[in-house]
């Protein structure tokens, strides 16, 4: 069995899940071949990362419109009927967006680099994680003539925008919905048309076996306490800082370490500095892996102060080493966290109940951390098995590639096209990365619709 994965940005530090369920597709005996809609430059502190990197084919990047345009003039060309669906597909999606219409028919293009790609490599599936711009890239190529395609949806994102990332028809056309929980599939469910809501399935995020094999530590007795994310607004770190002052005023000894990197960081930089915080909160920038593994470790609890969330993994690799969490109501959060069982949940964007939970966590006894944190280990093992959730999407992809595809068949056309290299079909050279978006789509397709002609 070949399938693609098609991501937005991959590798990425903030969908490493995604290359653990590569990883354990792979080990099951699937080969998987890695795409990304745009090229993310390969500067990463993970090794992992850099060798996914080393793997992944870019549509985006500098250089590439050439590539764009000789992908769009042959499938054009080559198959009219399917082209001009494409394009009233992709104009249909633009009326729901407040993205310009020359960025949906770039999604066109790119839909076509992608059905070369994909053809090349005989690719039998073609699974999307994230329901957004790669999803609606997909479901184009498939109307040019690509495998079938699924797609994992985790929200927030696709649920705060369903109509303009088009979920509905997603869930409309896709083989089949992947909902990463029970939250997820609600939201899914409330967009999709009913024909479709047997196609949606919850598979959960799996754990790295580093935090489910080994033996959770025991409780730290510092007083330090760790929020893993990008540093966003959405991700409510203004809220923590608040909070942060609130215990400092009332003489509460801490230590908050918040790992990750964002547009907010010099914001935050600036209230910590206004709040004589620098001693107490630290912003380390991202770190990989093991780096995030220890911090947790070191602390008495992880937190999340988000506005909106889906089902973060990072929660789940808390509770997998034996630390309670402290979050927010928001989104699939309480499916995991069960307040005075494995940690405490608080109201988004209530600084004084985020401080408050803090509080309790700082002062607890070893005693009841461990408590929290065995019962909180025990729920994420048996909810977010690896093993476990990448056997049911291996059956999910088995159950939708039947016998007779045109790729299982050998119709597909074999170039220069190898699995785990980085050698690409011919005609397709590899360009310098330097993490570019649309412009270069787009520009081609003002060449094509506004001026009515290709230069070159």
């Amino acid at each position: 069995m070949r399938i693609a994965y098609l991501v937005n940005q991959y590798p990425s530090i903030s969908v490493t899940f995604v290359r653990r369920e590569i990883a354990a597709l792979e080990a099951r005996g699937v080969e998987v071949v890695r795409f990304a809609i745009r090229d993310t430059g390969g500067d990463y502190p993970d090794v992992r990362d850099r060798e996914e990197y080393a793997r992944t084919w870019a549509i985006l990047g500098r250089g590439r419109t050439r590539r764009a345009a000789a992908a769009t003039l042959a499938t054009g060309l080559r198959h009219p009927a399917r082209f001009v669906r494409a394009l009233r597909t992709a104009v249909s999606v633009w009326r729901n967006s407040r993205r310009a219409l020359l960025v949906h028919l770039a999604y066109v293009a790119e839909a076509c680099v992608l059905l070369r790609w994909v053809t090349s490599a005989r690719v039998e599936h073609v699974h999307v994680h994230f329901g957004t711009n790669g999803a609606i890239v997909a479901m184009l190529a498939r109307e040019l003539g690509a495998p079938p395609f699924s797609v994992t949806v985790h929200g927030s994102d696709e649920f705060e925008r369903p109509r303009e990332v088009a979920l509905s028809l997603q869930a409309e056309r896709a083989a089949f919905v992947v909902a990463v929980s029970e939250h997820a599939r609600s939201q899914i469910l409330r967009w999709a048309p009913p024909a479709a809501w047997s196609k949606v399935h919850v598979v959960r995020c799996g754990l790295d076996e580093s935090f489910t094999l080994s033996e959770a530590p025991p409780p730290p007795r510092g007083r330090r306490v760790t929020c893993v994310g990008r540093l966003g607004a959405e991700k409510g770190h203004r809220i923590l800082i608040e909070a942060a002052q609130i215990l400092e005023r009332g003489g509460i000894g801490f230590e908050l370490a918040c790992l990750g990197d964002g547009p907010e960081r010099k914001a935050l930089e600036e209230l910590i500095a206004a709040g004589d915080l620098g001693e107490r909160v630290r912003l380390t920038g991202w770190v990989d892996g093991e780096s995030v593994r220890r911090a947790i470790a070191s602390s008495r609890a992880v937190v999340l102060p988000s506005f909106s969330e889906s089902l973060p993994v990072v929660l789940m690799e808390a509770l997998a080493l034996g630390r309670p969490v402290i979050a927010t109501r928001t989104g699939g959060v309480a499916e995991l966290v069960e307040p005075g069982i494995n940690g405490w949940l608080v109201d988004a964007g209530n600084a004084e109940q985020l401080a408050t939970a803090l509080g309790e966590a700082l002062s607890a006894s070893e005693e009841h951390l461990s408590d929290l944190g065995r019962t909180g280990r025990r729920i994420v093992l048996e909810r977010h098995d690896g093993a476990r959730q990448a056997e049911a999407l291996l059956a999910l992809f088995r159950a939708h590639i039947g016998e007779g595809s045109r790729a299982a068949r050998g119709e597909r056309r074999a170039e220069s096209f190898e699995v785990g290299t980085r050698k690409e079909p011919k005609r397709v050279p590899r360009d310098v990365a330097n993490g570019c978006d649309t412009v270069g789509t787009v520009s081609l397709f003002r060449r094509i619709v506004v001026r009515g002609r290709l230069m070159p």
